[in-house]
C-alpha cells in the first residue's frame, strides 16, 4: 500500500517506520505459529516449548528495534508534536484494508509510548480508542470451514473435518473415533439428538489450536436458534499415529481450556480478530482481552484489559482496596471489589527472612511469563507508569503504598501514578478458603493442593514458599499458585532427605546438624509448615504423603533431567474416550440413530 501523500515528509517516514516495523513483527510472529503443525506432526515436543518462549520475545524486540530505527534516523523525540499527530493520522491511512489494525495500533502505541514521556498519552497522539474496525476482514482462507451434515452426514462430515486439517500423521483408526465422538455427543443430549433443521451446520476454525502434546479443532454446531461450541482435542498414540481424544462441549471446560494459568496456543491467523469473534461466540463471558493473550497476543490484550479497566471506572464507585488475606513479604496487594482482579506492587523493602531483590522478583514473573503453566499458574499483566484517579483509592490503601512502595508512586492532585504494577485474575486464597470449607470442599481443595504442586513439578516448576496463603482457589474449584518471588527450576535444586542426628543433643537444637546449601530442599520438613491443622494433615496424608518424602521430587527430576515431556490434559480424566468408553469394542458396534440421520 502507498502511503497518503502529504507536505511533512518526516510524518511520513514515521508512519512507514512503524509500520513496517509491525508488518515485520507480524510476519514472524505468524511463521512461528504455523510452525507448530509441523512440530505437532513430528512430535517435538521440546521444540515446541522453545518456540512459545521465544515467540513471547517478538513483540518487545520489534518495539525497540522500530524506536531505535526512530531514533536514529529522525531523532524522533525532539519532533514537535503537529508532526506526531500528522503521522498517527497517515499511519491510520495505512491501515485501511489490513489484516491486523487493531494489532497494528496497539504496536504505534508501544513504539511511541517508548518514545515519548507519559504526558503525551492521550488520543489526540496514540490510539486511546480504537479507530480502524476489524468487523468483516476477509482472510484467505476464510478464519472457518462450513460443513453441513444434512448432505454428507453426519459420519462422513467428523470425517471430512478431522481430515481438513491435513496432518502428515496418519490417524491410528479415524474410524473408531467417528465413534467415540458421536457416542459422547449422544451421552451429552440423553441419548437422542435434537432433529437437524434446514441450517444445520458445522463451523470449525481453519487453523488448529496447538499446545503442549495437542491439537485442538475448534468449532460449534448451529441448528435452529442453538449454537453449541465444541473442541475436539488431537493427541498422538505410542506408535506416532493420531486419535480424538475427547470431545469437550461443556462451555464451562472449554474457558478452561483457555485459562489465562495456562500457557499460550500457537494458532495460523491471517485475520486475528475473526478467530478472536468465533471464540468469544463459544465463551462470551470471556473478555476479548483474554482471548487475545491466550492466542499468544499478549500485547494486544493489555491494551484492550486496561480499555476495559478505564471504563469499568467510569461506570463505578467503590474504591481501590487492600486486597484480603495475609499481607505478603515482597508485594504490596490492592483490588477494586467490582472488578475481577488484584493489583500487585514490589515493595520498597523486604522482610528479612526474603533473600531476593526486586530484580530477582521481576526475573521470577518473566520466567513464569515464559514457561508452561499447566492450569498451576496465574498469567501476570506487567505494566508500567499506570495513572489512576486517587479519589478511587481508600485512605487505608493510599497509606501502605506511601509506606511500602513510595519509589514507584507519583501523584498529583487527582492522579495516582504507579511505574511498575502486575495485575492477575483474582481468586480466593487457599488460607482463607480452608478456613470457612465444610468437610467435603476441604478434602477437594487438599486434594487440588497437592495435585498443583504434583503437575508443576512435572513441568519442571517448584514453587519454593508452599504456604496456603500462596495459592488460590479459582471459581472453579481448581488450586492456582500466584506467589513467585521463590520459585525455582525442579533441576536447579538438590533434593534431600534429612541425615540422622549424630546425637540427642543435635536433634534438640534449633540448629541444623547438617550443612545446607542454597537450593538444598528437605521435604520432610513441609508437613510441620503446612499441616498444622489435624483435618488439613489427614486429607492430606491420605492422598499427597509422597510429597513429604525425597523419593518424589528425586524420581521428577530424573525424569525431566532425561527428557520426557508428561501430558497435561485441561479437561478431566473422566472426558477421555479411553477412560469413557473403557472395555468397550468399538469395531463391532452396530450404526447408532446419529449417524444414519
Amino acid at each position: 500500500m502507498e502511503i497518503p501523500t502529504g507536505e511533512n515528509p518526516v510524518a511520513q517516514a514515521i508512519a512507514r517506520t512503524l509500520f513496517d516495523g509491525f508488518n515485520k513483527h507480524y510476519r514472524l510472529f505468524r511463521e512461528s505459529s504455523a510452525q507448530a503443525k509441523a512440530r505437532f506432526d513430528s512430535g517435538d515436543w521440546l521444540a515446541g516449548q522453545r518456540a512459545v518462549r521465544e515467540r513471547i520475545a517478538f513483540y518487545d524486540t520489534r518495539v525497540n528495534e522500530t524506536a531505535g530505527q526512530l531514533h536514529e534516523q529522525l531523532q524522533a523525540e525532539d519532533i514537535d508534536d503537529n508532526t506526531w499527530q500528522l503521522a498517527k493520522l497517515l499511519y491510520i491511512g495505512l491501515l485501511t484494508n489490513h489484516k491486523q489494525p487493531e494489532l497494528a495500533e496497539t504496536f504505534f502505541n508501544s513504539v511511541f509510548c517508548k518514545i515519548m514521556h507519559r504526558t503525551y498519552f492521550h488520543n489526540d497522539f496514540i490510539f486511546v480508542r480504537p479507530v480502524v474496525s476489524t468487523e468483516f476482514i476477509e482472510s484467505d482462507p476464510p478464519a472457518y470451514r462450513s460443513y453441513y451434515p444434512n448432505q454428507a452426514g453426519l459420519r462422513q462430515t467428523i470425517r471430512d473435518i478431522c481430515m481438513d486439517f491435513a496432518w502428515q500423521c496418519p490417524f491410528a483408526n479415524l474410524e473408531r473415533d467417528v465413534e467415540h465422538v458421536i457416542d459422547a455427543v449422544l451421552r451429552q443430549f440423553g441419548g437422542k439428538l435434537v432433529a437437524a433443521e434446514a441450517n444445520f451446520q458445522i463451523q470449525v476454525l481453519h487453523s488448529a489450536f496447538y499446545r503442549n502434546k495437542a491439537a485442538y479443532i475448534v468449532g460449534k454446531a448451529i441448528n435452529g436458534d442453538y449454537e453449541y461450541p465444541f473442541v475436539v482435542p488431537v493427541l498422538h498414540d505410542p506408535d506416532g499415529r493420531l486419535f480424538v481424544d475427547a470431545i469437550l462441549l461443556d462451555p464451562a471446560q472449554i474457558r478452561t481450556l483457555f485459562s489465562l494459568s495456562r500457557a499460550y496456543f500457537m494458532v495460523d491467523m491471517e485475520v486475528p480478530s475473526a478467530y478472536v469473534d468465533f471464540l468469544s461466540s463459544l465463551m462470551p463471558r470471556k473478555p476479548a482481552a483474554e482471548i487475545y493473550t491466550m492466542l499468544g497476543l499478549g500485547k494486544q490484550g493489555k491494551t484492550m484489559f486496561f480499555r476495559d479497566l478505564m471504563h469499568h471506572l467510569r461506570h463505578s464507585q467503590d474504591k481501590f482496596a487492600i486486597a484480603p488475606g495475609i499481607p505478603g513479604m515482597v508485594m504490596s496487594v490492592f483490588t477494586l471489589p467490582s472488578f475481577p482482579y488484584v493489583f500487585k506492587v514490589i515493595r520498597d523493602v523486604f522482610a528479612p527472612a526474603k533473600e531476593v531483590d526486586h530484580a530477582t522478583v521481576k526475573a521470577k514473573y518473566v520466567l513464569v511469563k515464559q514457561h508452561d503453566r499447566v492450569g498451576r499458574m496465574a498469567d501476570t499483566l506487567e505494566f508500567s507508569n499506570v495513572a489512576l484517579p486517587k479519589a478511587r483509592f481508600s485512605a487505608e490503601l493510599l497509606d501502605e503504598l506511601r509506606k511500602e512502595c513510595p519509589s514507584l508512586l507519583e501523584e498529583n492532585d487527582s492522579e495516582l501514578v504507579i511505574h511498575h504494577v502486575y495485575i492477575e485474575r483474582r481468586m480466593k486464597p487457599l488460607n482463607l478458603y480452608l478456613d470457612s470449607a465444610d468437610e467435603a470442599r476441604r478434602e477437594a481443595a487438599v486434594l487440588e493442593y497437592g495435585n498443583a504442586i504434583k503437575e508443576l513439578a512435572y513441568a519442571n516448576i517448584f514453587p519454593g514458599d508452599m504456604l496456603f496463603k500462596n495459592f488460590g482457589v479459582t471459581r472453579f474449584g481448581r488450586v492456582v499458585f500466584y506467589d513467585y518471588d521463590e520459585i525455582e527450576y525442579m533441576t536447579d535444586c538438590n533434593f534431600r532427605r534429612i541425615p540422622p542426628a549424630p546425637n540427642p543433643e543435635a536433634e534438640m537444637s534449633g540448629e541444623p546438624w547438617y550443612s545446607v546449601a542454597r537450593n538444598d530442599v528437605f521435604p520432610e520438613e513441609f508437613g510441620t509448615f503446612l499441616l498444622g491443622n489435624p483435618d488439613t494433615r489427614r486429607v492430606f496424608m491420605k492422598h499427597h504423603a509422597d510429597l513429604l518424602e525425597p523419593e518424589f521430587w528425586q524420581e521428577t527430576k530424573q525424569m525431566i533431567l532425561d527428557g520426557f515431556v508428561p501430558d497435561f490434559f485441561p479437561y478431566p480424566e473422566e472426558m477421555r474416550f479411553s477412560r469413557m468408553f473403557e472395555g468397550e469394542s468399538r469395531q463391532e458396534k452396530q450404526p447408532s440413530e446419529a449417524e444414519t440421520a
